[in-house]
This record gives C-alpha cells, sequence and structure tokens, in this order.
C-alpha cells in the first residue's frame, strides 16, 4: 500500500476539519475486506491485536494516518499499541471502533429542551463502554464544521480526538478510552461559516482546574453516601408556608479564612460555620453562587462553569458533605442561582460555537449593559434545557433545598436597564420577555413536582405582579420573593436622623398596603453593605450609642414584621465597615461590648422568632398582622400584634427616637398580665436598661378600640416584645 498524499479525507483529518471523522477513520468496510485507518502523529510501528496475534499496520500518509487491511471484519472495540516517542509500548484501544452511546430519544428531548437530566448525557462521564473503561464526552455545537476532545492526555492537539456528530441534533459525542477522573479537558470548535478556531470550557463540566486555568476536569461518578434520609423526608412534608425561616446569607470564602491565605475546605468550613449557625437559631444558611467563576471579585456571580462547583473549597463531594452535615443538624441550605446573565470570557459560553448560541445575536437583547454579560436565548430550546437541567442538577446531585434566583427583575423586562431605541419589544410590542416568563414557570414547576419541599426565592425588585403564587394560577410560581420595597423604604427610614423621622413615618407603615400580595422574605442582603453603600451599623445616624441602640431596633423590627428573615454575615454584630471579599469578617469586634450586645440580641431575636408561633406561623396573610397604633408620627412610635393560627399573640411596641417615653398607653385585645419577652434596649445588649423588668397589668380602659390597654415604659431607639402570661 503506498504512501498517499492527495486523498481529501486525508487532508481533512490532517487540518483538523473533516466533518465526520467516523466516516474515515475507524474499521470500515472495503471491496476486498476490512481497513481500520488510525491518525498517530506522535506514535510508530503500530499493530492490531487479531486472533492470530499483533498485526502491524501500514503507513499511507507520512504525517502519520495508517491502515490495516484484511479480509475478516477486525474485532470491536479495536485493540492497538505503538512505540512512543520514548521508546517505550503504549496499549489501548482504537476510539473510532466504538459505537455511539447517546441514544435518538435523548437527542429528541434534548432538542426540544425537555430532558431534565441533561446533565447526564452530555459533559464528560467515565464509563464502561462495550467492556473498556473510559470517558465519553457530549456537547452542543450545532454551528460547528468540526469539534475536537483537547487535554492533557493529547497534547492540546485538536486532530487526536475530533468528535462525531448526531446530524442535525447539533450534539457531539466521542468516547475516548483509557482516559478517566482527573483528566484536564476542554473542547476544540471550528466554525462551519468563518473556519475560526476556539477552545472552549465544557457548558456542562463538573469540575475545572484551578484558576486561573479554565480546563475542565474529568469527574468520578457520584457515589456520595449520604445520611439525611429524615432531612429530606421532613422537608417533603413540610409545611413551609408557617414554619420559620431565618436564613443567614454566607459568602464561604469569605466568612473565615485561614491565617496563611486562601480558603477553608468545604468541611473545614462547615466544622466552624456550622455549630455557629446553630448557636444563633437561624434555620437556614443561603450560600452565595458556588458554581465555578474565574474572578474572586464577582463573588460567583459571573459564572463560567455552571455544573462545577468552584474547587476554591474542595471537590464536589467536599460540598456533598457540607450540605450533608447541615442537614444532619437540621439546617437547610439555599444556593443563589444566577440564569439571567453569564460572562463574555471568550473560554465560557460567549459566542460558543462562533455564533451567538447560549446568547442573543442582537445586543438589544443579547447584552447587560450594567454588568458587561450576555443574556441567556430563552426562546432556544436547548438553552432552556441547559438551565432547567442546571436547577435540577444543584438539587438533586447536592440535596440543596431551595434556588434563591438572581436578577428576576432583569429577566422579566426587554427594557431592563435600557433607554428607548436600545431593547426590542416582543411579538405583541409589549416590554415583557415571554421566552424568559415561559422559562421561570417551566423552572418553578419542575422545582416543585421533582424536589418536595424545596423552595425558590425570587429576588425581583419591581412590583411585577404574583412572582410568589402557582403558575396554574396565572403566577410566575416561585415560593416567595424578596421584599426590596420593605427593605428600602426601612434602611431610607433609619438613615434620617431621629428628629426628622416624624416626617418619614409613612416608610414604616406603607408596606402593609402590600405586604400580603406575594410571600415575602425580608432581606439585609450582601448588596446592602458594598459599593459605598456602608455597613449596616454605619447608615445609623447619631452617636456611637445611637448607632448600636438604631441597629438593635432595626432588627427587632425585622424579627417582628411579617415575613420570612436573611441577613448577610456580619450584619449580626454589627460589622463595622462594608464587606469586603477579599478579607474575612472582623471577628475582633467581638471583643467590644457594644458588638457581642448585638450578637446577643440577633440570637436571642432568631431564637424567639423560631420558637414563638405567634413570629411566624402567619407570615403571609393579614390574619398574622393587626395595627394596635400607627398613626403616633409626632413620637415616632410603632405598635402592632402578631398572630399565630391559634390566637396566641405578642405585643410590639417600638420607639423610633432616643427619647424615652413613660406611661405610653396601648390598647390589647385580652386582660391580664404581661411580661417583657425582648428588650432590646437591656443592659444585655449594650442598652441603657430601661423598660418594663416588673411586669405589666392589663386595665380595664378601652384604647385604640381594644377593650383593654397597657401603660408602658418605651425605652430609647428600642422595640419591646410583650406576651400575654398564661
Amino acid at each position: 500500500m503506498a504512501i498517499q498524499k492527495s486523498n481529501p479525507l486525508m487532508r481533512a483529518i490532517l487540518d483538523a476539519r473533516l466533518h465526520d471523522p467516523a466516516s474515515y477513520l475507524g474499521p470500515h468496510q472495503i471491496a476486498d475486506g476490512w481497513a481500520l485507518r488510525i491518525f498517530l502523529p506522535y506514535g510508530r510501528q503500530p499493530e492490531m491485536q487479531t486472533a492470530s496475534g499483533w498485526q502491524p499496520f501500514t503507513r499511507i500518509h507520512e504525517h502519520g494516518i495508517y491502515c490495516y487491511e484484511s479480509a475478516d471484519m477486525p474485532p470491536r472495540p479495536c485493540r492497538i499499541r505503538y512505540q512512543l516517542e520514548d521508546g517505550r509500548w503504549h496499549e489501548t484501544w482504537d476510539t473510532y471502533s466504538f459505537s455511539a452511546t447517546i441514544t435518538d430519544l435523548d437527542l429528541h428531548l434534548f432538542n426540544e429542551g425537555r430532558l431534565q437530566q441533561v446533565y447526564r448525557t452530555m459533559g464528560a462521564h467515565p464509563m464502561i463502554c462495550e467492556g473498556v473503561q473510559g470517558t465519553r464526552f457530549a456537547v452542543w455545537a450545532p454551528n460547528a464544521e468540526r469539534v475536537s476532545v483537547v487535554g492533557d492526555f493529547n497534547r492540546w492537539d485538536g486532530r487526536m480526538h475530533p468528535m462525531r456528530v448526531h446530524g442535525s441534533s447539533g450534539v457531539w459525542e466521542l468516547f475516548i478510552p483509557d482516559i478517566g477522573p482527573g483528566a484536564l479537558y476542554k473542547f476544540e470548535i471550528r466554525n462551519r461559516h468563518s473556519g475560526a478556531v476556539m477552545i472552549k470550557t465544557d457548558p456542562y463540566g463538573f469540575a475545572f482546574e484551578m484558576r486561573p486555568g479554565t480546563a475542565a476536569r474529568i469527574c468520578a461518578a457520584n457515589d456520595y453516601q449520604w445520611s439525611d434520609q429524615s432531612w429530606l423526608a421532613r422537608r417533603a412534608s413540610a409545611d413551609w408556608l408557617h414554619t420559620p425561616m431565618n436564613v443567614y446569607e454566607v459568602h464561604a470564602g469569605s466568612w473565615r479564612q485561614p491565617n496563611g491565605g486562601g480558603f477553608f475546605n468545604f468541611r473545614e468550613l462547615a466544622a466552624m460555620l456550622l455549630p455557629y449557625v446553630q448557636d444563633m437559631g437561624y434555620t437556614h444558611i443561603e450560600l452565595m453562587p458556588v458554581s465555578e467563576h474565574p474572578l474572586d471579585e464577582s463573588w460567583g456571580y459571573q459564572t463560567t462553569g455552571y455544573f462545577g462547583v468552584t474547587n476554591r473549597f474542595g471537590s464536589p463531594d467536599d460540598f456533598r458533605a457540607f450540605v450533608d452535615m447541615f442537614h444532619q443538624a437540621g439546617i437547610g441550605v439555599i444556593l443563589d442561582w444566577v440564569p439571567g446573565h453569564f460572562p463574555k470570557d471568550d473560554f465560557a459560553l460567549a459566542r460558543f460555537d462562533g455564533t451567538a448560541l447560549y446568547e442573543h445575536e442582537d445586543p438589544r437583547l443579547g447584552e447587560h449593559q450594567d454588568w458587561g454579560t450576555y443574556i441567556f436565548n430563552y426562546g432556544r430550546n436547548e438553552i432552556r434545557g441547559f438551565l432547567i437541567g442546571n436547577a435540577h442538577y444543584w438539587l438533586s446531585e447536592f440535596h440543596i433545598d431551595g434556588l434563591r434566583v438572581d436578577a428576576v427583575a432583569s429577566m422579566l423586562y426587554l427594557d431592563y436597564s435600557r433607554k428607548a431605541g436600545e431593547w426590542l419589544p416582543n411579538q405583541y410590542g409589549g416590554r415583557e420577555n415571554l421566552d424568559a416568563l415561559s422559562f421561570i414557570r417551566e423552572t418553578n414547576i419542575m422545582v416543585h413536582e421533582q424536589f418536595p419541599g424545596a423552595l425558590t426565592i425570587a429576588e425581583e425588585s419591581t412590583s411585577w405582579p404574583m412572582v410568589s403564587r402557582p403558575v396554574h394560577l396565572g403566577g410566575l410560581g416561585f415560593s416567595m420573593k424578596w421584599n426590596m420595597g420593605w427593605m428600602n423604604d426601612n434602611l431610607g427610614y433609619f438613615e434620617q436622623d431621629p428628629v426628622h423621622r416624624r416626617y418619614h413615618h409613612n416608610s414604616l407603615t406603607f408596606g402593609q398596603l402590600y405586604a400580603y400580595t406575594e410571600n415575602f422574605v425580608l432581606p439585609f442582603s450582601h448588596d446592602e453593605v458594598v459599593h459605598g453603600k456602608r455597613s449596616l451599623l454605619d447608615k445609623m445616624p447619631g452617636d456611637a450609642w445611637q448607632k448600636f441602640a438604631n441597629l438593635r431596633l432595626l432588627f427587632a423590627y425585622q424579627m417582628t414584621y411579617p415575613g420570612k428573615k436573611l441577613n448577610f454575615m456580619g450584619n449580626e454584630f454589627g460589622q463595622g465597615t462594608e464587606w469586603q471579599v477579599k478579607s474575612e469578617l472582623n471577628w475582633g469586634l467581638l471583643q467590644i461590648g457594644w458588638h457581642q450586645g448585638v450578637r446577643d440580641l440577633s440570637r436571642d431575636l432568631n431564637h424567639l422568632y423560631r420558637d414563638t408561633a405567634a413570629l411566624h406561623d402567619l407570615d403571609f396573610t393579614h390574619e398574622g398582622f393587626s395595627w394596635i397604633d400607627c398613626h403616633d408620627a409626632d413620637q415616632s412610635v410603632l405598635s402592632y400584634l402578631r398572630w399565630a393560627r391559634d390566637r396566641s399573640f405578642v405585643v410590639v411596641a417600638l420607639n423610633f427616637t432616643p427619647v424615652p417615653r413613660t406611661a405610653y398607653r396601648i390598647g390589647v385585645p385580652a386582660p391580664g398580665s404581661y411580661r417583657e419577652l425582648l428588650n432590646s434596649d437591656s443592659a444585655l445588649y449594650g442598652g441603657s436598661n430601661l423598660g418594663n423588668g416588673a411586669g405589666l397589668m392589663a386595665e380595664d380602659i378601652p384604647w385604640m378600640g381594644h377593650p383593654h390597654s397597657l401603660q408602658l415604659t418605651l425605652p430609647p431607639l428600642a422595640g419591646i416584645i410583650l406576651v400575654r402570661n398564661a
């Protein structure tokens, strides 16, 4: 067999341009038998194993194309060996003698966006194929002329392992024998129109190399042994509408840091964070994104590896162990999820196959100008399937208890943060993103059907109706929504000097006009303590005593107001400065009495909220709240009742000025004696210790529409919570 130089298929192999490499490489029937062709640029003297022993290949191209011909069909798969450049022999299997493994049904469901566990098909999966151990790679690149797997196992050479394409599905697949967990890989993609070559990381990669490297790393199949079965069973039957939910928002890289710098592993972090969360009385933690991202300063919101646990904190199994530990301790784990946008990094999703594949081509639809990111094209089935499958992945593979969905408002509106002429209306001429609406509803339906008791929580900052109402009733299907209006109104109020607060009293009371239109969470999140907004403590007016008193009052107000609760780490002890992602919280502040007092108050409020039905039982309905007096703007005092379904109640009175109020009368619904459950002005918390420690007896004096009344001492810049003695 003579050496050939002009065969166009050979030329295409050598140039890495052959659309279907399996049409030439591997075993093929020829006129007088069979031929097995291989491309071996870095080896020599290849041989194939036959029934009669090892038989040599013939070199048919000087740059490394070899062929073995036989009258008999070669065994499948084909065993080959060759000599390496250092003289050693290497034995393996011919990649192109394996059959494709992705089924037509999976391809059909993938193209329709209905392959919910798409991550089990796409990406890199160690497996046994036709009795041989290796890894199957699969990627979607419909506008590619050729796609290759490149990695540390083939010198990152795109000629070595070109993939086979599944027709018009746009899905490329290749099983590579003898490649397993730990190997680094990417996809080399040649665009069919321009010929441009891109080196891309796997959109479905489960792990990645340490930054600044961007290659995906093959992961072993998940065989983690969970111990949270009782937690999941309780979650599935829990009545979350009526149970306490108090969330501690955490950035895993800056809660605590090792003395030598860097990050704690997830298991190490859990060993410190879990007892703290338990002691403080939180019911859940919410992790800022732990998907892979290249830049620490993005806090995880510029995701490049949607299916990869960031290796900053360890392996996927380390994260599973983290969640497992919290579940065994009775603490839920919510994950920040970012399906609204993705970064423009060349190595990731951006123009993945040389075209706007995951994003829109038109920047009026496809770019977030504020964030310098791309917007997902929710109108493409495969993109919806990618994102819905991603939600399924985190809930299934890591037993996550809920997804807090970032920047929902930016998804809902086509004109979000855009001027006239910078956006395109929908088919009806409106500003609503109909494709995003469909995606959001489909995701929420999937979560609630497939994962009983798991929650979806929208960060949605507009007045879009029915965000947290079921899809079948016309809602978006979220479990809850962050109450951004309440947060903005109340922080704005607290920033006012107390002498001026009488003119802003409406900021405190306005929220009750819409408080039950959604299932609200009351958030003081990371967004409120960065970018020049100052820490919660630093927002407070007055001298040091007043700042701490105001902060304690703010927390008392938040924990007694209807709605589930969320606080960012550091808020609970009065972090003095803005959060800095590069350094841990300033735990040394707890050596100062006032900061310790805020932390002690936070702990007591958390436990009181969790253990007192009236403070959480009816968070989402007007039956759980009634004003005693919302009109005392002149003295900047609010008083109200919180009710449980069994009609037990607590009395809340809040004084938003530094002036003590003595003999302050409020109405109450029942006679008898009352006592303070909590007083934010207690000396235990760094306050002036003014209050009603001896208890109070209701008088038969009708007041404010109630048949009885109490005469209180209201401490300065403080809140008190009273309960009627049994």
